[in-house]
């Protein structure tokens, strides 16, 4: 008769990767970073979108309403060319293209401060102010001798 030997019962379920705490991009990974962070990755998340995306969606819509992208000569010259411009005009500093790449980031700004205003005025309302830490109390002042 062959011994028994002790081994693991076979797992029926198919093993899960691994993942460090952290590494998967989640709404509750979000709410468990530091308020700083957050808000450095909605900068930066508003800041690639207007630099990267931009581009594209105003071609998009200029090619729909205007017609095709035309370059120097090349009369149909597509996304790559417009986006290539783009960046040119960027690096040399104009104010226009600049306007459209911090777009979104002014946008997110302005959101956040209407949300803030809109968190704030029925406070106010109520005769309460903003949130602030409330103050310690004074312990009652003696009268002085002599006075």
């Amino acid at each position: 008769m062959p011994a028994l030997m002790a081994s693991t019962p076979p797992n029926p379920e198919p093993a899960r990767e691994e993942r460090p705490p952290g590494s998967r991009l989640s709404l509750g990974a979000l709410a468990a970073l530091s308020p700083l962070r957050r808000e450095l990755i909605a900068v930066g998340a508003a800041l690639a979108f207007g630099i990267l995306v931009m581009p594209f969606l105003i071609w998009f819509g200029g090619n729909r309403v205007l017609g095709p992208y035309t370059h120097g000569d090349d009369l149909k010259a597509g996304p790559g060319a417009l986006f290539a411009d783009y960046v040119v005009a960027l690096v040399h500093g104009s104010a226009v293209f600049w306007g459209v790449a911090l777009g979104p980031l002014v946008l997110l700004l302005l959101v956040q401060g209407f949300l803030t205003l809109l968190r704030t005025v029925p406070q106010l309302r109520r005769g309460s102010p903003p949130a602030s830490p409330p103050r310690p109390e004074r312990p009652p002042q003696r009268p002085q001798v002599g006075q």
